[in-house]
């Protein structure tokens, strides 16, 4: 046997060792009768679940304050959205109407100024007539006059001389033999001849159209006419041109859309507004015979 080698002590240990070896035993057999009384435990509480809990709003007072208001203000809206909607409708319908309206005033304007231009013409053209009329009646006249002159320096003293025709009579019609409400029309519109044309007038600046006259004519004796051709037209009891009286109306153009009126004074003449070249004049019936007449008083 070597020398160097160590033969086990057969020594006790010494108490330090002993109580060091106690104590971490002691240690391990506590921690160990911990785990064994832990375990169960444990293992029920890891398969039983945790249960989880959710927490509900609370609905108070305020709350429901906050949600009527909401929907009053969204009701409200809604109905500023509708009133919105029909002034909007409102106002397209009257612009609308205001355009039909404006080109149903340009057309009768259009129509209306048209039959001036062709009365005016027709006017003027009769005018020509009736001057070239009244020349050759002047030349006939003075012919008839020159050839009586010479057979009366022919004719013996003594004999007798031949009367000149007189014209025909005027009517029983005429305006002299017109009494009450018509003479007191046709006074009136006597004094409004030679005043001006101009359409729209109603005589207010001293100017009339021809149914403006008419109207005027009408209100002196109290009697409120339609303010157009067309309705005056048809605002009494269709006459014939054969039996017509003093203030009678006459009209041209078919009745209910006549574009020109004027009032019978009698003795086949009338006064009318004409046109703008010869403003209120009193013009002979077959100047330009009217279509028809009607009888208002």
């Amino acid at each position: 046997m070597s020398p160097n080698t160590r033969i086990r002590s057969h020594r006790k240990p010494s108490r330090p060792a002993m109580q060091s070896w106690a104590v971490r035993t002691g240690v391990a057999g506590g921690v160990l009768s911990t785990l064994a009384v832990a375990a169960p435990g444990s293992a029920t509480a890891a398969e039983k679940p945790a249960e989880s809990t959710m927490e509900m709003p609370t609905f108070d007072v305020g709350l429901s304050a906050s949600i009527a208001q909401s929907a009053d203000a969204t009701q409200q809206a809604a109905a500023g959205y509708q009133a919105r909607a029909q002034v909007d409708d409102a106002i397209e319908q009257a612009r609308n109407d205001a355009r039909k309206a404006a080109k149903k005033a340009r057309e009768e304007a259009e129509r209306k100024a048209e039959a001036e231009r062709k009365s005016a013409e027709a006017e003027k053209k009769r005018d020509q007539e009736h001057e070239q009329e009244q020349e050759q009646k002047q030349s006939e006249d003075n012919a008839q006059s020159h050839g009586s002159r010479s057979a009366d320096r022919s004719r013996p003293a003594g004999s007798g001389s031949t009367a000149k025709p007189t014209p025909p009579s005027s009517s029983s019609d005429s305006s002299s033999s017109a009494t009450g409400s018509a003479a007191a029309m046709l006074a009136f519109l006597k004094s409004q001849v030679g005043k001006a044309y101009v359409m729209g007038g109603t005589g207010a600046s001293g100017s009339y159209d021809c149914s403006g006259l008419v109207m005027a004519a009408y209100k002196q004796i109290g009697i409120d006419l339609p303010r157009v051709s067309g309705q005056q037209s048809t605002a009494g009891r269709q006459v014939s041109l054969d039996s017509l009286k003093p203030g009678d109306i006459l009209y041209w153009g078919s009745a209910g859309s006549a574009y020109h009126v004027a009032v019978y004074t009698g003795g086949g003449k009338f006064i009318g507004a004409q046109n703008p070249r010869t403003g209120v004049v009193e013009r002979d019936m077959k100047w330009d015979m009217p279509t028809g007449a009607v009888r208002v008083l």
